[in-house]
């Protein structure tokens, strides 16, 4: 297992970091990159057979930024992309960036009625939309963009829309006017789905993104140059992943439709030394080349103690836990020298540079160390607040700390433990019960793939707990019973935690970050009870 990792300890890594001087946008950083590694391999959309090198990249970013600004965008205006992983999605944030304007990322897998939520929500006046996405513009009823401001990616019926790659033609060997940048200026409009409401767009600014990549790129501790992107362009962690290839001069491999199927395939056949995934992908059927990869290292994202070490073991790498969110970025990393000795202690690490956190109780005030509370977070290029939405952004930020919303504790030497989330809970016959604890305790039943616990009102305990299970590829309820199920819960957890339905899922409806959205769940039906396997009564409802 590679393990030659650099020992610089996290105090003296934030020093380092928060006295450097950072470049002005995202779009500078590249001219950086490019001016250093001119030609240097900087991306490939493997599926696409499109390879560029830095300089090739900074060449076509200055393209679109002068097509773009013939059409009238510029500083603060802002514009939509929706499409898969091809290039003209990251060309794109680049060409926004160098012109102070604003991206608002669409997620490709959007019904009409959320893009047609986002587009008016974030007051895009501008949209670059993926051919196959047109039929969405039939769709919108509330919004209405002019044909002209529309580019279209690819071949389809244009109805007056502008076709990218015409504009790009166009503009060869001009340039865009000069344009003062700023790294406070805004250039995502990142919606963010929580468990819970409707989508609210993240303000992130260019010194959001510069912070975490720079950050991010330090603290893995080792020299990486192949970055596996296995993440949609219109999520955050792909976004951030390009910036670490831009900062170490790396390349990143882009598929055009990222899946928990072929991500370690894809790893192993490109040779990448880095890739950032979710248990799902941990959780697909183990192979015995497994182990033959070039990773260095990992990112890894609430992974259970056991999952944790057993993913080291079995594809011969170290995992990296990583705590952040869309809207703070990086909050919390292992340090990478001392992974092999906290596997298994479910820690999300220590407080990242450029941020600052207190474990909180209800009225903001910090708790002793090792007790429960809400994990806040305050410091350099956090969002600006949620575009258009004052009475969210008031929720979110108290005395100047954000609230994640994240049940945390922190131990005497600074280590990080996510215990749930503050709202994420059940409480029956009296007991607050932790649905991420039940959560991971149901995933390390070999079978199952993914598990969400929610509340189901009840007459005599206030409320009960229901398991939804989404069982692992080739496995049926046949063999993964609710029986099995409930005996493991009960070997792992106390009696009261055990649930009591259980509802079997071929998918769940996931946000941004990956976790179930759980408000979908709880809306499907109004009778929860209705299609669970009842383990109280031993009856199917």
């Amino acid at each position: 297992m590679f393990a030659d990792f650099r020992t610089e300890e996290p105090d003296a890594l934030a020093r380092r970091l928060e006295t450097a001087t950072l470049p002005d946008s995202v779009f500078d950083l590249l001219a950086q990159t490019a001016a250093r590694h001119p030609d240097a391999p900087a991306w490939r959309f493997i599926d696409d057979g499109v390879e560029r090198s830095w300089g090739e990249v900074l060449a076509k970013v200055e393209t679109a930024a002068a097509a773009f600004a013939a059409l009238g965008i510029g500083p603060g205006v802002h514009v939509a992309v929706m499409a898969w992983n091809r290039e003209e999605f990251p060309i794109a944030w680049l060409a926004l960036s160098r012109l102070q304007a604003v991206m608002v990322p669409v997620n490709a897998t959007y019904t009409s009625r959320e893009v047609e939520y986002v587009l008016k929500t974030s007051l895009a006046a501008f949209l670059i939309l993926e051919a196959e996405f047109l039929p969405h513009l039939d769709a919108l009823e509330t919004v209405s963009l002019p044909p002209s401001s529309v580019i279209v990616i690819g071949d389809g019926a244009l109805g007056g829309h502008r076709r990218w790659q015409t504009l790009m033609d166009e503009a060869q060997g001009r340039r865009a006017p000069s344009t003062p940048r700023s790294a406070d200026a805004v250039l995502n409009l990142q919606y963010t789905s929580g468990t819970t409401g409707f989508s609210k767009a993240c303000m992130l600014t260019n010194d959001y993104w510069l912070c975490l990549g720079c950050s991010s790129t330090e603290f893995f501790a080792t020299d990486l140059r192949r970055f596996y992107v296995g993440s949609s362009f219109f999520y955050m962690v792909g976004q951030r992943i390009l910036l670490n290839a831009m900062v170490s001069g790396g390349c990143a491999f882009f598929p055009r439709k990222p899946g928990a199927k072929r991500f370690m395939l894809d790893v192993a056949q490109l040779e990448c030394d880095y890739c950032a995934l979710f248990e799902m992908v941990y959780k697909q059927p183990a192979r015995p080349s497994d182990a033959h990869n070039a990773l260095k290292l990992a990112t890894i994202f609430a992974f259970g103690p056991e999952s944790h070490a057993d993913f080291q073991r079995r594809f011969d790498v170290y995992g990296q836990e990583f705590y952040g969110m869309t809207e703070i970025g990086g909050g919390t990393y292992m340090p990478a020298h001392r992974i092999a000795e906290m596997t298994g202690s479910a820690s999300c690490g220590v407080v990242a540079p450029f941020r600052e956190a207190m474990i909180a109780d209800e009225d903001g005030n910090p708790v002793p160390t090792g007790a429960t509370g809400e994990l806040c977070v305050r410091g350099r290029g956090l969002l600006k607040g949620y575009f258009g939405n004052e009475e969210a952004t008031a929720q979110a930020f108290r005395k100047g700390w954000f609230r994640t919303g994240d049940l945390a504790r922190v131990d005497s030497s600074g280590y990080h433990y996510i215990l749930g989330r503050t709202k994420d809970m059940v409480r029956r016959s009296g007991e607050n019960i932790s649905a991420r604890e039940v959560e991971v305790v149901l995933r390390t039943l070999d079978g199952i793939q993914d598990a969400a616990i929610v509340p189901v009102p009840d007459d005599y305990r206030g409320e009960e707990i229901k398991a939804y299970i989404q069982l692992a590829p080739g496995v049926d309820p046949s063999t993964c019973t609710p029986a099995r199920i409930a005996d493991h819960c009960g070997r792992h957890l106390a009696a009261f935690k055990v649930p009591r339905y259980y509802e079997y899922r071929d998918s769940f409806p996931l946000t941004d970050s990956q976790r179930v959205q759980k408000k979908h769940l709880l809306a499907e039906k109004p009778d929860l009870r209705v299609g669970a396997y009842d383990w109280q009564d031993k009856i199917w409802r």
